[in-house]
């Protein structure tokens, strides 16, 4: 047999040839280093190859070890603030602590955990309850404050405003450590007042013949709901739980609107005091005239010239400043509108006795200026630095310091101390300390705004403000 005759090799030349030109531009091989002619064919780029990227696997086993310490480095500002909180005494914070050895129930939180969590906070200028809780769940400076301790939002809101007396005494105490240490000397101080924001609103104020109206209803209604409680059969459908609520509710509202009613004397008594000093004309008249009004929400709460010019309801918080150290040695609230209001030497008193120095002067905004006030304390051997107040006759501008026929030696001192060279220097210092005090509280150490009610909660809030200040700048002394 013979051989079959081979088949042709496939003609290249002839299947591209063939090939539409379309199908050529698309399969012609890019040649990079070509040079381009008039008969050269441009050709496309080939697709890119898919990138390679690191995705999520939250369904993946991860076996670790580790511990709360870990948390934050080793030069972490937390840790600093809780080796000086470490050192202080807390049995003020533990007395009213109902768990004890020897007797059943939950253990109660460390005071020194819960005292480090605002006090941290405060410093990162945070001053929602609500909004610590999260961060203890969430950052890790927090979690290594808590070491494993879970807490919520009603335990730190209650711990921030419980202990009063408490926070008092500990405020003292690290000015004394800072005394001891030749760091505050509070010979020279400087105050001034910040009007902050309460927690109550501009409608939320009454008169008295509106107020005896809300009381009377309120009343009624915790009576019929306390009633609803007893019956059985008017309250079958309705859980434990909430049956408590209502009546805790209706019962807070009365007792808001009996405080709001006790504060009408006392603001009768002022006003009055106020047409007085005004005189027996218009003034005086118009103010006896005015309907006088109480907060239902806050009841020590007063509507105050605020300064953006506006009127809100607000409370006076007053700060007393060592120069020589920028320290804050004197914390006072009050709903005091005005600072002449006698304000100066309380504050006087509450700084000598919170460091045991003598204060020698005192620098004060124009605001202060009482005749009674510069008779005192010049008996006390104190010198105040007070800009006097502009005259009202425009002729007189300027003149304000000038001796009188009928000054008292106190007053002759205290304008001649003012109109020195000297008297001015010194004044200036109040500027350089308490206004930037009083900033830096402002805009770093969340004092903004009170959530709470009443001057004795918002003194709790407001020293916890001052301490964290304070810390703020002697923290790695204090730890030393």
């Amino acid at each position: 047999m013979s051989d079959p005759t081979p088949s042709p090799a496939p003609d290249l030349l002839a299947g591209a040839s063939a090939a539409p030109e379309a199908e050529l531009l698309v399969s012609a091989p890019v040649q990079a280093d070509a040079g381009v002619g008039t008969g050269d064919v441009p050709v496309a780029d080939e697709p890119k190859a898919a990138p390679r990227l690191r995705t999520a696997d939250r369904f993946q086993f991860v076996l670790g070890y580790g511990c709360p310490d870990e948390l934050v480095g080793p030069d972490h500002k937390v840790r600093i603030l809780w080796q000086v909180i470490d050192r202080q005494d807390w049995s003020a914070f533990s007395e009213p602590i109902k768990a004890r050895e020897g007797n059943a129930g939950r253990d109660a939180t460390d005071p020194r955990i819960l005292a480090a969590v605002w006090l941290y906070a405060t410093m990162r200028n945070i001053g929602s309850a609500r909004e610590v809780d999260r961060l203890c769940k969430e950052s890790d400076p927090f979690k290594w404050i808590l070491g494993g301790v879970t807490v919520n939002y009603h335990m730190l809101s209650a711990f921030r405003v419980g202990h009063g007396d408490a926070l008092d005494e500990l405020f003292t105490r690290i000015l004394a450590i800072l005394v001891d240490k030749g760091l505050v000397k509070a010979k020279r101080i400087t105050q001034d007042g910040i009007r902050v924001r309460a927690a109550a609103g501009a409608d939320s104020f009454r008169s008295e013949e509106r107020l005896d109206i809300l009381l009377e209803e309120s009343r009624q209604v915790v009576t019929e709901l306390r009633q609803q409680v007893e019956d059985p059969a008017r309250s079958a459908k309705v859980s434990a739980r909430k049956k408590a609520a209502r009546v805790r509710a209706a019962a807070d509202k009365q007792r808001r609107l009996e405080e709001a009613v006790a504060q009408l004397p006392k603001l009768k008594e002022k006003q009055q005091e106020t047409a007085k000093r005004a005189g027996n004309g218009k003034r005086g008249t118009a103010i006896l005239e005015k309907t006088t009004r109480v907060s239902t929400t806050d009841a020590e709460a007063r509507v105050m010239k605020m300064p953006n010019g506006g009127f809100n309801p607000a409370v006076n918080v007053q700060l007393a400043t060592d120069t020589a150290s920028r320290a804050i040695v004197g914390v006072e609230v009050t709903n005091e509108g005005s600072d002449s209001a006698g304000l100066a030497e309380p504050m006087r008193q509450q700084v000598e006795e919170r460091t045991g120095q003598k204060v020698q002067e005192h620098g004060l905004d124009g605001g202060y200026v009482k005749t009674e006030d510069l008779e005192r304390a010049h008996a006390q051997g104190v010198a105040l630095f007070i800009p006097p107040k502009p005259a009202r006759n425009v002729d007189n501008r300027g003149a304000e310091l000038e001796p009188k026929p009928g000054d008292s030696e106190a007053v002759m001192a205290w304008k001649k101390r003012m109109a020195s060279a000297e008297g001015k220097t010194v004044y200036k210092l109040r500027a350089s300390t308490s206004e930037t005090v009083n900033a830096d509280l402002r805009q770093h150490r969340a004092l903004k705004q009170f959530a709470v009610r009443g001057l004795k909660k918002v003194r709790c809030v407001t020293m916890w403000c001052a301490l964290a200040y304070n810390l703020t700048i002697f923290a790695k002394v204090l730890s030393g």
